[in-house]
């Protein structure tokens, strides 16, 4: 069972080329979002581990149920849950530019390999709780090839 990482080149790279295969027309599975709204949302889900947005403090039965939900997906290698609910701060119902979140996500992704490379991401999350190198890489690349695969890429 390989457990794919935001911190592996190769998986980096995927990741890289499936949002390079979307476009304006792509039509989503499930969800509300459409595509330029998806490409805009994991852009600011990525500013979590960039520290450019904090997210706020939550209910200590949701962090428990959190850190639960980390340990389940690193145990079993699951993906991210449908229409799993979000932080009001990371839903986009708004009118997005495909063109400009797609630049804004690959750019945002050449930002997080550097912080990683330099060894400069969060110890913790609000609602994963305690945050190691290896839960950063492993729960990025699941919410990104969540959202890639809503997408059909």
């Amino acid at each position: 069972m390989v457990k794919k990482s935001l911190h592996n080149r190769i998986y980096f790279n995927e990741i890289i080329e499936r949002i390079s295969n979307l476009s304006e027309n792509s039509q989503r599975k499930w969800g509300t979002m459409d595509v330029s709204q998806m490409l805009c949302h994991c852009h600011l889900v990525l500013q979590i581990p960039l520290q450019k947005i904090e997210i706020p403090e939550i209910n200590p039965f949701f962090k428990a149920i959190g850190i639960l939900t980390k340990k389940e997906m690193q145990i079993f290698n699951n993906g991210i849950p449908r229409n799993m609910p979000t932080f009001q701060k990371l839903i986009v119902n708004f009118e997005c530019n495909f063109d400009e979140g797609r630049k804004n996500l690959l750019k945002t992704l050449d930002e997080y390999w550097e912080v990683y490379q330099k060894d400069n991401l969060p110890s913790s999350h609000r609602l994963f709780g305690e945050m190691k190198e290896k839960d950063w890489g492993f729960l990025e690349y699941k919410h990104l090839d969540h959202h890639l695969k809503q997408f059909n890429v």
